[in-house]
């Protein structure tokens, strides 16, 4: 009889570890996706992981409530947990685009899937209290439920994410807490009551995560073909990232978590407006270093100097410059410059990779993605900015791509008003890109030996720049704000500007 128990007791406390791991799993899908599709990462999560423990209260508040058939309730309701939790990234991918608000329906799937998994540790100390001791069983379930979610912590972005990508992490964890169902209707079987119509209720919840499973790439096309609106030819989930790079009849467009990148028609405009001031004006070109960047097209066109003699690229996404070293559409537009012998790539994070770094350079061009949340606002920051100073040999220049000036005046003179406050000379400019309207960059100077309006080399196959800083550096009222404040690792002001000048416009 012990040994039945022991048994019993056992089942229940792996499916306790079952829960947790799947639980939250189910919330960093949301977490990412919400990123992915919203923007804003520490927000997203920040709102995600407080609707989910708040539900998780809702739920174990209500399991008071179910008193009669426990363990049947417990199957029930790791069935639902499994279908609602695995489904979940494939209905707000499919919903995305379709439904207005979509935020309701991202906390809604949230919020259920939080109360069944509150209601589900109550439970299952409820089956287990007259089987095992108080004491032991506290700690044991709670044991169980910790160590589950340090497992989904680990796994999710190392392994899961990468090899499964979000929609198919979800249907994954789906189908393991639906066959945790299937499982005890088999070995607990005279404990169950109608235990036939359970287990068809838990091989047909499987089947269905399975077929989803196994058509997921072709849902997440379809769904992706619906947001972008053109010919998708690539897609790859990065542990950074959601990389898309689709085609129609005029261009190719590569998109980051679902903001464009470029697109082939006009990105020569943006380049040569970010490469060529600096280069241009720098006393030598020797020895280049660009932050981010990781498409190649910035180095394609340092390249272009012939007394360049070595590029070091510092991107943090490997399946990024990856791809465009091998994809022969995306290495056409670099001209393969991430293979050329004077460039060497590191994937690293840039910020620990500048404190780090002991090497001076003679140009500094920096291509991050634009600020949209915490991570990426460090990359802007005074320290950052101060650290990027002492890369730089004397006179030599940097330049920092600052969104638009048009569409987010606030952001682009914060940027613009940190970088002042380090280098001795500084300047804004800006050029017109069709696919992103009016766009801006901030230029420095480490010193007085040269100034902005210094020419000395040039290029002249060139389609865009035409080597007059001042027809640049012009901005109308519109495009000026005052006020501002500077970015500091500690505030991270630019972040909420960003935000707010942004999302007017979503």
């Amino acid at each position: 009889m012990g040994k039945k128990f022991l048994k019993f007791e056992y089942l229940l406390l792996f499916a306790v570890f079952t829960i947790a791991t799947c639980g939250l799993v189910y919330e960093l899908v949301a977490g990412t996706l919400a990123s992915y599709l919203l923007g804003d990462s520490v927000k997203q999560f920040s709102f995600i992981i407080g609707v989910y423990l708040f539900s998780m209260g809702i739920g174990s508040y209500f399991s008071k409530f179910l008193t009669k058939n426990l363990l049947n309730s417990f199957v029930e309701i790791e069935i639902l947990v499994g279908l609602i939790g695995g489904l979940s990234s494939v209905i707000l991918f499919l919903l995305f685009e379709s439904i207005y608000s979509f935020q309701f329906i991202l906390y809604f799937l949230v919020f259920i899937t939080g109360c069944l998994v509150g209601l589900e540790i109550p439970l299952l100390m409820n089956i287990l209290k007259d089987k095992v001791e108080f004491r032991d069983l506290v700690s044991n379930v709670f044991t169980f439920d910790y160590i589950g979610a340090l497992l989904a912590s680990i796994l999710f972005p190392l392994i899961l994410v990468p090899k499964l990508g979000i929609m198919g992490t979800s249907l994954f964890f789906g189908m393991i807490n639906v066959s945790i169902a299937i499982a005890l209707c088999y070995l607990l079987k005279k404990e169950l009551k109608k235990v036939h119509f359970l287990k068809t209720k838990a091989i047909l919840s499987f089947m269905i995560l399975l077929a989803v499973f196994i058509f997921s790439d072709k849902i997440l096309s379809y769904s992706e073909g619906k947001l972008y609106g053109e010919n998708i030819i690539y897609t790859n989930t990065t542990p950074y990232q959601r990389i898309v790079l689709t085609h129609n009849k005029s261009d190719y467009r590569l998109y980051l978590n679902n903001n464009l990148q470029f697109s082939s028609a006009d990105e020569y405009r943006y380049h040569e407006a970010l490469v060529h001031p600096a280069l241009s004006m720098a006393k030598s070109v020797s020895n280049v270093l660009v932050l981010g960047g990781g498409d190649g097209l910035a180095v394609r066109e340092i390249l272009k100097y012939k007394d360049v003699k070595k590029i070091t690229l510092v991107d943090l996404d490997e399946g990024m410059t990856k791809m465009f070293k091998i994809n022969t559409i995306l290495t056409g537009f670099n001209k393969n410059s991430l293979n050329n012998p004077k460039v060497t790539v590191y994937n690293k994070d840039a910020y620990i990779w500048a404190k780090n770094c002991q090497e001076k350079f003679d140009v500094v061009i920096i291509d991050f993605p634009d600020p949209s949340n915490y991570s990426l606002g460090k990359l802007y920051s005074l320290n950052f900015y101060a650290t990027v100073q002492k890369l730089l040999k004397p006179d030599a220049v940097a330049v920092i791509q600052t969104t638009s000036p048009y569409f987010a005046p606030k952001s682009f003179w914060c940027i613009n008003k940190t970088v002042m406050q380090v280098f001795p000379q500084v300047d804004a400019y800006h050029a017109y890109v069709p696919s992103f309207g009016e766009w801006g960059y901030t230029i420095a100077i480490n010193g007085f030996g040269t100034t902005f309006n210094t020419v000395n080399r040039k290029v002249n196959t060139l389609r865009f720049y035409n080597y007059q800083f001042d027809t640049f550096n012009y901005f109308s009222q519109d495009m000026i704000s005052k006020n501002i404040e500077i970015n500091r690792l500690d505030n991270q002001i630019l972040v909420r500007y960003f935000d707010e000048e942004w999302g007017k416009l979503q």
